[in-house]
């Protein structure tokens, strides 16, 4: 099994989750707006980090189950992590969070 496919056993539900998230969100660009900012800070910090773990030999990985796409010398599969995380965390925070609805006027 590659680590692509290993991957995508989390990220279409994850992808899914923050479908539901958007689709349910009082102000969906305003969630979209952060929800990109957060994949994209969490993916500069994934490629400084993990290329650092990897030069210094902290993290190896087996090269027959990886796709030869790479971010410096960090498999692209290993972001999957990453995004994984920038996704599904704000889209659960946004679906538990108590709805923020205003108290009826009474007459």
């Amino acid at each position: 099994m590659t680590y692509a496919l290993l991957n995508l056993v989390f990220l279409v539900p994850a992808a899914v989750l923050a479908i539901v998230a958007t689709v349910r969100s009082p102000d969906r660009r305003r969630f979209l707006r952060a929800l990109g900012l957060t994949v994209v800070a969490v993916l500069v910090l994934t490629a400084v980090f993990d290329n650092i773990m990897i030069g210094i030999g902290l993290v190896a990985y087996d090269p027959s189950h990886l796709s030869g796409i790479f971010v410096g010398i960090a498999p692209i599969e290993d972001f999957s992590y990453a995004v994984f995380a920038a996704v599904v965390l704000p889209s659960l925070w946004s679906l538990l969070r108590p709805s923020r609805r205003r108290p009826r006027a009474h007459a």
